[in-house]
């Protein structure tokens, strides 16, 4: 392949748009390091010794706990031991305002498509699964508006937006390769 170069690439979604997919995808074809942005929320309630459920909860009580969260993944981005692809729904918007040179990939996916694929990974019922997107979507992007004026779907902070409603998995990772290489 012609992508010899360490590039740096984010990688933004709503659940279920396939971003965690995608970074295996990139893992195992260039063999990179990943960094994710719910493994930085896991660690961190771990390390408060909480359940993920109370961590949670505190996160959406105490903006400020979110806040320094979002901090920790901006600094993990940065530096010699930054990952190679970062997954988080604003990562991309980290990687802009911190001006990092690097492919900013947002994955768009219809809320139906979106829901249909929760439903089968999780034993759910489409509706329901919708209904939960929806809602989250919702909670997510208030909190996100009101802590940093910004909108993760928003096109501004991405140098790709693929809409990847009815491309597999293969096909995504393929794309994307190949904005890899015309980046190189």
């Amino acid at each position: 392949m012609g992508v010899v170069s360490m590039v740096n690439v984010t990688v933004s979604g709503h659940p279920g748009s396939g971003t965690s997919t995608l970074v295996r995808g990139l893992v195992e074809r260039f063999g990179w390091s990943s960094l994710n942005g719910g493994d930085v929320f896991r660690e961190e309630a771990k390390r408060r010794g909480m359940t993920l459920g109370e961590f949670g909860e505190l996160c959406k009580n105490e903006l400020e706990v979110d806040r320094s969260l979002d901090e920790l993944l901006r600094e993990r981005m940065q530096g010699p031991d930054a990952a190679n692809v970062v997954e988080s729904r604003l990562a991309g918007w980290w990687a802009y305002r911190l001006h990092l040179p690097c492919l900013r990939i947002w994955l768009d996916v219809s809320d139906e498509e979106r829901a249909r694929r929760v439903a089968e990974r999780e034993g759910l019922e489409v509706e329901a699964a919708l209904e939960a997107n929806r809602l989250r979507a919702a909670v997510d992007g208030e909190r996100f508006s009101l802590l940093y004026d910004l909108t993760p779907e928003d096109p501004e902070p991405y140098t790709h937006v693929l809409d990847a409603t009815s491309l597999n998995a293969t096909q995504i990772l393929d794309h994307v390769v190949g904005l890899l290489e015309e980046a190189a």
